[in-house]
C-alpha cells in the first residue's frame, strides 16, 4: 500500500506535469499553425519556382528502434519510434514523434513521450545531416505502478540519414539529450539514440 508522503508526492508532480503540458500544448499548436501555413504556400511555390531549391516542402514519415537510458534508477529501456518529418527545400523543416519505452524493464519503470519541433539539415551525396530542437510531455510510469506523472520534455539532439532509394531513407542514428525539468524527484536528464527507416511521401 503507498504511504500518504508518496501519494502526496506522486501527486505534486502530476500537477506539475500539467501545469507544464499547458505551456507544451500551446507551443504544440503554433507548430501547428505553421504546418498548416506551409501547406497552403506549397501550391503557390509549385507555380513561381524556376529550380528544385526554390520552394515547396517534402512530407515524410518513418519508425525506428530506440534504446534510453533514464537518469531515474539509471533504467535503461528499448522501445519504438513513430516519426514524421516536414522538410522545405530552404533546410528548415519539422520534426514530431512518438516514443514508447516499454521493453527491458525494471520493476514496470516505463516512458511514453510526445514530441514536436524545429530542425534543420543539410545534404551531402546520399547522407542528409539534422539538427533538431524538441518539446513535448513525457509519461513516466513509477515502480511497482504505484504512480503515474506527466512531464514537461525539452530534447535537443540531431543525426545522420543515407538515402537507399528515391523514396526509401536509413536513419542511421538519431540522437536525443532529454531534460524533464519539473520531474516528482527534482530536475532529471536522459540519453538514447534510434535506427530505422523513412519514407518519402511526397
Amino acid at each position: 500500500m503507498k504511504s500518504a508522503f508518496q501519494s502526496r508526492r506522486a501527486v505534486a508532480g502530476e500537477q506539475n506535469g500539467f501545469a507544464g503540458s499547458r505551456a507544451v500544448f500551446r507551443a504544440l499548436g503554433a507548430i501547428g499553425l505553421v504546418l498548416v501555413c506551409l501547406a497552403g504556400t506549397r501550391p503557390l511555390a509549385a507555380q513561381v519556382a524556376s529550380s528544385g531549391d526554390a520552394g515547396g516542402y517534402t512530407l515524410s514519415a518513418g519508425a525506428t528502434a530506440s534504446g534510453y537510458q533514464v537518469q531515474y534508477g539509471e533504467q535503461k529501456l528499448l522501445g519504438v519510434t513513430a516519426l514524421v518529418d516536414v522538410d522545405t527545400r530552404r533546410r528548415i523543416g519539422l520534426e514530431a514523434e512518438g516514443r514508447w519505452l516499454l521493453f527491458h524493464q525494471n520493476n514496470d519503470v516505463h516512458v511514453t513521450e510526445w514530441e514536436a519541433g524545429p530542425r534543420y539539415h543539410f545534404t551531402h551525396g546520399k547522407f542528409q545531416f539534422y539538427g533538431k530542437g524538441m518539446i513535448g510531455i513525457g509519461q513516466f510510469n513509477f515502480p511497482y505502478n504505484y504512480a503515474k506523472g506527466t512531464y514537461l520534455l525539452i530534447a535537443p539532439g540531431g543525426g545522420v540519414d543515407y538515402r537507399l532509394t528515391r523514396r526509401m531513407t536509413l536513419r542511421l542514428a538519431d540522437v536525443e539529450y532529454q531534460f524533464w525539468p519539473q520531474f516528482t524527484y527534482g530536475s532529471m536528464t536522459s540519453a538514447g539514440v534510434s535506427v530505422g527507416l523513412r519514407y518519402n511521401i511526397f
